[in-house]
């Protein structure tokens, strides 16, 4: 694999000059590259795909620790608040990756072609995981992955070859160790769709008060059930995803739309000015204006994958 990865080494570096993401002419698949090791660095991550030419990056989500580099690939289910940090890259050899954003419709419909044989094999039927996973890089899926990318040299044939090189991808994904998740991001019923549910609840609503039952309401299921459900897949509570919601939505407030920490605080829900600075400090580990003034100070990164 080691001539496939120079290569993707070399497009993602021609194509991507600058450290930090961005989203190519091809649908769904953003470049990343970073010259120099970064902070931690708070954020969301989305359904996706993730595979890395050179560097390393280490995950955290809860308690959970993920350490990438070209040997592994990173499959995202659910929308997760997760750290990131590039612990390895230097200007002359930077970290470098692709991002594959996962399409639900593309998965259902590839998986409506393989048939309820292949999808019984696979065991479709068992719990859902956790939200963020590590599996092994195959010949099969670089090489793939590599033609995706060369298909930005050639924009005449992106539009007739990209989503044909996409559906192999998404595959090489499904035939891997990970088929199960693939198919529980595709079908619209499943636990993982069930949990997806609450969250798109808990994103809209994040500044209002929202019980545990009302959640489990919405994703039909038990108080019990949902709440393991959503632990196992997400790592933390309904609450504390709540929490990490209203607090990068404060501190994104606070950097870009230049309020207060009190404004900020009580415009993602909080009564207590105190409560929010002290949830804020132990969540970024600074108060409010600090923390956003050391921001301020640094190169903006974002925490993509």
């Amino acid at each position: 694999m080691t001539d496939l990865n120079g290569e993707l080494i070399r497009l993602i570096e021609q194509n991507h000059r600058e450290d930090g993401s961005v989203a190519t002419a091809i649908p769904r698949l953003h470049l990343v590259r970073f010259s120099r090791p970064t902070e931690r660095i708070h954020g969301f991550y989305e359904p996706a795909f993730c595979i890395v030419a050179q560097g390393r990056k280490r995950a955290m989500l809860g308690d959970r620790i993920f350490e990438y580099d070209r040997s592994r690939f990173l499959v995202v289910s659910v929308d997760v608040p997760v750290v990131g940090q590039i612990i390895d890259a230097t200007p002359r050899e930077p970290y470098l990756c692709l991002r594959l954003d996962l399409d639900r419709a593309l998965l259902a419909s590839l998986f409506m072609e393989l048939g309820d044989g292949f999808r019984d094999r696979l065991g479709h039927d068992r719990a859902p995981e956790q939200g963020v996973v590590l599996s092994a890089v195959t010949p099969e899926l670089l090489d793939a992955s590599l033609r995706l990318v060369r298909l930005l040299e050639k924009p005449a044939d992106t539009a007739v070859l990209a989503p044909l090189v996409e559906r192999e991808i998404l595959y090489r994904l499904i035939c891997s160790d990970q088929g199960v998740r693939l198919w529980q991001i595709a079908h619209r019923e499943s636990r993982l769709q069930q949990i997806n549910r609450a969250i798109g609840r808990l994103q809209r609503d994040f500044e209002k008060p929202i019980t545990v039952a009302e959640l489990a309401a919405e994703a039909g299921m038990s108080v019990s059930a949902f709440h393991q459900h959503f632990k196992t897949i997400t790592a933390m509570s309904p609450l504390q995803y709540q929490k990490q919601l209203r607090l990068q939505e404060a501190r994104r407030l606070i950097l870009s739309a230049a309020l207060d920490a009190a404004s900020a605080g009580h415009r993602v829900g909080y009564d207590s000015a105190s409560q929010f600075s002290r949830e804020y400090s132990r969540l970024f580990g600074a108060p409010p204006m600090r923390d956003a003034a050391r921001l301020r100070a640094q190169p903006a990164v974002s925490a993509a994958v």
